[in-house]
């Protein structure tokens, strides 16, 4: 993975088929999708299960783009090698999910992944101000955690914006996850994110066997970010 600041845009397979996955993620890639989200919730951290290690390494060897886990999960360090061995480009841990981020962070580095940290609505990005320098990406949540399909929560727009001076030069992707439409990609695209999560802004309206719909739907968001003002 080469770093720079260019739109992409990375379905959630939160919003595939589950039956599917494989195909799924061959046809979103296929009409467009520039990485591939992966939520991981433990109906602990979050209100919500979904998967694990396992599937996570089933699917691996459909992505060819970049697979990107989110970890919505707590404790996080117990599980980074089963992500790192099922085959994760980047592994995202929230600083809400327990005491020690620096640790987690740097756990993930040792076990050969790029490193993400993740805000929840609530939380201020001072709190991330001290691990910036070990960081590879941090992911603003603009719904709160745990289901897809909700409203984006307009107020952290500035928080992103803050972030973006916060972050000055340093090689750091901008993520957004939660209520990413073609009508709130460009206000996140204005203040700095350089990665929209987007599950069934992307999925809605298409399946394995009529995909042309995902492709709309990613060129829409994207056409979007490009005209606006």
């Amino acid at each position: 993975m080469t770093f720079d600041r260019n739109l992409k845009i990375a379905p959630s397979i939160l919003s595939a088929d589950f039956a599917n996955f494989g195909a799924e993620i061959e046809a979103v890639e296929a009409e467009g999708a520039d990485w591939i989200h992966v939520d991981v919730m433990d109906g602990h951290f979050v209100p919500n299960l979904t998967f694990g290690p396992p599937l996570v390494k089933a699917i691996r060897k459909h992505i060819k783009t970049v697979m990107d886990v989110h970890l919505m999960i707590s404790p996080v360090d117990p599980y980074i090698d089963a992500f790192a061995d099922a085959g994760a480009d980047i592994l995202t841990a929230h600083v809400e999910a327990g005491p020690h981020i620096h640790r987690t962070l740097q756990a993930i580095q040792g076990a050969g992944m790029k490193a993400g940290v993740a805000l929840n609505p609530g939380t201020p990005v001072s709190a991330i101000e001290a691990v910036l320098d070990m960081v590879d990406l941090v992911c603003i949540m603009t719904v709160n955690p745990g289901f897809g399909g909700q409203k984006f929560i307009h107020s952290q727009i500035e928080k992103v914006r803050n972030l973006r001076a916060m972050i000055g030069d340093r090689p750091v992707h901008i993520e957004i996850d939660g209520g990413i439409t073609p009508e709130t990609a460009p206000l996140m695209r204005a203040v700095g994110a350089d990665v929209l999560v987007a599950g069934s802004a992307v999925f809605g309206g298409g399946s394995v066997s009529d995909p042309a719909p995902y492709g709309k739907n990613i060129r829409a968001i994207r056409t979007a970010c490009d005209v606006m003002v």
